[in-house]
């Protein structure tokens, strides 16, 4: 059985190992794959493992001997599920193991646009603190989350795990998901977008990219968080128009913004949030920690095991 991996560079960058998976048949991984290559090295695959590398219906359809794809993340996008569908062919992904991460990335970027500690950490090196006439000093509001409000666009795994940490730094938790009308649940009070918006010091996005909420974070919908809110992004790039917030940010509409995710990634140098004022960016690394990581290389052998073993997992386009 041929196994090929397109892009396992970013699971796997050396600090793991592929042992479990090269037991389960002739392995081919590749760091990356540009997409004129894909063709190429996926043929005669069985096995085919992305993570962002597209794998269209044509390129399935040029694939005959294709039977799975495992996507190496949760968002799986990337994937022409249904095109795979009608060939027979599953698509599995991983969808529990960066949840915790994600969850601590969350609040790494409300700390720094809160406390600002890499801002301090530079300014102190740079010689600020040697030069203060002060024993202390502190450059813009250093702000206490206790008694904020913190609101999650959507109510998932990483939502609830958000929740949680929250609560712990003594927060007001308001959300939103999809079932309308529902109860209050531990402490979590479900609202509606509009009022969420309105009412929250921290709006964090927790939804899945779709037509429905793509750039759902645009001019008007900026326009309704306070002046002194921040937006914090660790689900898809796409769910923000890009220049809205930059503006948003750069006319003092709202106070910040911490982003993990970008619209097209690795970002241009034109993308205008690279300049924004007080923005906070992170590579895409929520998800990423040696632990995560490791998590998700074993649900994807798993997931194949499940699937030789005819019990598939994690199907994402299951059969009618």
């Amino acid at each position: 059985m041929k196994i090929v991996v397109l892009d396992g560079y970013t699971a796997n960058p050396g600090d793991l190992s592929w042992e479990e998976l090269e037991k389960l048949g002739k392995c081919e991984i590749y760091d990356r794959t540009p997409g004129t290559q894909v063709l190429d090295r996926a043929q005669d695959a069985e096995i085919l493992l992305t993570n962002k590398t597209v794998i269209n219906r044509a390129t399935i359809a040029a694939l005959p001997d294709l039977r799975y794809i495992g996507v190496l993340a949760t968002g799986f996008n990337i994937v022409d599920t249904e095109a795979a569908k009608e060939r027979g062919i599953p698509v599995c992904n991983v969808p529990e193991y960066g949840t915790v991460n994600v969850a601590q990335a969350v609040f790494a970027l409300i700390l720094e646009l809160t406390n600002r500690t890499g801002h301090h950490s530079d300014t102190v090196h740079a010689g600020c603190w040697s030069a203060s006439k002060d024993f202390c000093y502190w450059d813009g509001s250093l702000i206490e989350l206790n008694g904020l409000t913190l609101g999650l666009v959507g109510y998932g795994r990483i939502a609830q795990a958000t929740a949680r940490i929250g609560q712990a730094f003594g927060m007001k938790i308001l959300a939103t998901r999809r079932r309308t009308g529902a109860p209050a649940e531990d402490g979590v009070e479900f609202i509606d977008l509009d009022q969420l918006f309105t009412e929250s010091d921290i709006v964090s996005l927790h939804c899945p990219l779709t037509p429905e909420t793509k750039e759902m974070i645009n001019a008007t919908r900026l326009a309704q968080m306070k002046s002194s809110a921040f937006l914090i992004n660790t689900a898809r790039g796409a769910l923000v128009n890009e220049k809205d917030l930059a503006d948003a940010l750069n006319q003092g509409r709202i106070a910040g913004a911490g982003l993990d995710v970008l619209s097209m990634e690795p970002p241009p140098a034109s993308n205008p949030l690279l300049s924004a004022k007080n923005c906070v960016i992170t590579p895409h690394i929520a998800w990423a920690t040696r632990k995560a990581r490791a998590r998700l290389l074993d649900v994807a052998v798993g997931n194949i095991r499940a699937w030789i073993g005819g019990l598939p997992r994690n199907v994402v386009n299951p059969a009618a």
